[in-house]
């Protein structure tokens, strides 16, 4: 049973895991709190300390790897797809439908993981030798 997991009995429509460590996303996720007025997203975040991917039953490079979301009926999102249910829990359900049209899906699906592959390295994360920073076309 992941951590917290009450089948959302609190209201939720969705919860984010997020890299808190990462400068983009952590200002995004300040962003996304002020805009949720009506307290439907739990935003998680895999950098703090006490977090534990095994007890969501994944591992930490998977959810390094790209941004990942659990729904209320315990299943799991990831990529473009998390931002479209987050923005979609904010009421933007009209501007969401667009990012559904094929060409600009496929867009927005190869811009978002470009930046997920190279995201350590575009902020500043990376050490020298790190295989997991070297840039991926």
């Amino acid at each position: 049973m992941c951590p917290q997991d009450e089948r959302f009995g609190d209201g939720k429509e969705i919860e984010v895991l997020y890299d808190g460590d990462c400068p983009l996303c952590d200002r995004e996720v300040k962003m996304l709190r002020r805009m949720d007025r009506r307290q439907r997203i739990r935003f998680t975040n895999i950098a703090a300390a006490e977090f534990e991917a095994g007890e969501y039953g994944l591992t930490q490079d998977a959810v390094m790897a790209e941004i990942h979301a659990r729904l209320p009926d315990g299943g799991w999102i990831r990529g473009v797809e998390v931002f479209r249910r987050i923005y979609s829990a904010l009421g933007w359900g009209p501007v969401v439908g667009l990012t559904r049209l094929p060409v600009v899906s496929n867009l927005l699906d190869g811009a978002y993981r470009l930046f997920a592959r190279n995201r350590l390295r575009m902020t500043g994360r990376c050490a020298a030798d790190s295989a997991a920073c070297q840039l991926e076309r």
